[in-house]
């Protein structure tokens, strides 16, 4: 994938070092928790809160010779997403696997979508201020697609002092990961564009965006270079779940 430069350099958000200024480049990625009744590939509650493990079907559990079956609702829901976002809808996409092995994931890999999203390109609108002058500035921030994908389930460290519990209450729940091009040049930005985001789904009505409840959350992608220059090597923050952790962490 080639990332294209869209933003123009802009000297008032150049941070000063030892050797000349330096432009920060932050990208994102927020998984929104879709606003369905069951979970991607079963039937499975999704209520939060309920008891560990009471909300686990067969598939969930990775039990042999289960086979998933797409929830049409989630499908549905990531379209209305699509098209609040100004998107493409594309009418063909392909799940894949992604290989992991962590205890949460029962079937050691995770149903994703990669080359083929259900979502393609779209773009915000964010607000950024006000500066000194009390003047507010609009920028738009690309979309570089959407796709649906699991999530796992919750591993707990901290029940017991020589062993961990594995909750999968969560495991299967469907995710839309939102994916942004590299186009905010600040922590400022990059909150405007979580808030602008979280208040299109709660609109749409497709993420009810509880940070605290881990039904949205970022994965903030942020390196620098000299202005104007090359993208320079990336850096990841996984799995911020507010707002103003996420602008703290920038």
């Amino acid at each position: 994938m080639t990332i294209v430069d869209t933003r123009t350099p802009d000297a008032k958000r150049f941070i000063p070092g030892a050797t000349g200024d330096w432009e920060v480049i932050i990208g994102l990625e927020v998984h929104a928790q879709v606003t369905s009744n069951s979970k991607l590939f079963s039937g499975a509650s999704t209520s939060f809160g309920s008891a560990p493990n009471s909300n686990v079907s067969l598939v969930d559990a990775a039990m042999p010779g289960m086979l998933p079956v797409i929830n049409e609702e989630c499908v549905k829901q990531a379209v209305r997403t699509g098209l609040g976002l100004k998107a493409q809808i594309n009418k063909r996409s392909v799940f894949d696997r992604k290989n992991y092995f962590y205890p949460d994931l029962p079937q050691g890999y995770q149903i994703s979508q990669y080359k083929d999203p259900i979502v393609g390109e779209g773009k915000i609108l964010i607000s950024v201020g006000p500066d000194r002058q009390g003047n507010f500035e609009d920028i738009e921030i690309g979309i570089e697609r959407l796709h649906l994908e699991q999530d796992a389930g919750k591993s707990m460290h901290d029940q017991h002092p020589t062993m961990s519990y594995v909750d999968l209450n969560r495991s299967g729940v469907a995710l839309m990961e939102i994916v942004s091009k590299p186009d905010m040049r600040s922590s400022d930005e990059a909150k405007a564009y979580v808030t602008k985001l979280r208040s299109i789904v709660r609109y749409l009505g497709t993420c009810d965006g509880n940070m605290d409840e881990g039904s949205m959350r970022a994965d903030v992608n942020v390196s620098v270079r000299k202005p104007g220059g090359q993208f320079g090597t990336r850096c990841e923050i996984k799995n911020v779940n507010s707002i103003r952790f996420m602008g703290q962490a920038i």
